[in-house]
């Protein structure tokens, strides 16, 4: 019965294929593209206001040069929060409950942020290992200590992704099958057992975008730190 529960996080595969190509190509074919009109539909309109404003957001702490990662960092959380919500659609598979995957997308755009502060300022960028006024007898150990703390980053970033989905999938479906094993015999507890997975699906949708949007934005501080 545990061994089914985690059936949904494996990479499905058609005739030798892996699906998980189809599924994170589908969900660039669901946005609509702009026309070339000046009145665009609600559609559009709403679109581009919520990308505009996240944009904005993300981008005002940054200098001119950090604007060079506005279209890099918003197309993925565009990307990541289309295939979270879509990974909660029945019999689908969310790609982002790999790690492998999230580790793909962590590891190089955080060793780019790390590069550009090596290239551009190597005295401030090593300067974050050791904080000032510390005592001489425990640099080593700071040293030691912040080194960890920078190579641990990416992990962090892919596996609080993986984390935080892989456990609201497996809440869900725990939750929908006592649902189904209670409505033969107790079917009070059964309705009230669904409203709770009514609920947890509602705070599963604003997970699903929370976590893209904290990804995203970690990736912009660390970008922040090394320019």
């Amino acid at each position: 019965m545990m061994t089914s529960f985690f059936d949904q996080f494996a990479s499905p595969y058609l005739m030798g294929v892996p699906l998980i190509i189809i599924a994170m190509a589908l969900p660039w074919l669901l946005f609509p593209t702009p026309s070339s009109r000046w009145i665009n539909n609600r559609l559009i309109t709403l679109q581009t206001w919520l990308t505009s404003r996240f944009t904005n957001q993300l981008m005002s702490p940054l200098n001119i040069k950090g604007h060079k990662w506005a279209l890099l960092l918003t197309s993925l959380m565009v990307f990541l929060i289309t295939i979270n919500l879509l990974g909660l659609l029945p019999y689908t598979f969310t790609p982002t409950t790999q790690l492998s995957l999230n580790m793909g997308f962590a590891v190089p755009l955080w060793l780019a942020t790390v590069i550009i502060g090596m290239k551009d300022q190597p005295t401030i960028a090593l300067g974050h290992l050791l904080p000032e006024g510390t005592p001489i007898a425990l640099i080593p150990a700071l040293i030691i200590i912040e080194t960890i703390s920078l190579l641990i980053r990416p992990l962090a970033l892919g596996v609080r992704l993986t984390a935080n989905l892989t456990a609201g999938h497996l809440l869900i479906q725990l939750i929908a099958t006592a649902v189904f094993v209670l409505m033969p015999m107790m079917p009070t507890v059964a309705i009230l057992t669904a409203t709770v997975l009514f609920l947890l699906t509602l705070l599963e949708v604003a997970v699903a975008m929370i976590q893209a949007y904290v990804f995203v934005l970690l990736l912009s501080l660390y970008l922040q730190e090394n320019i």
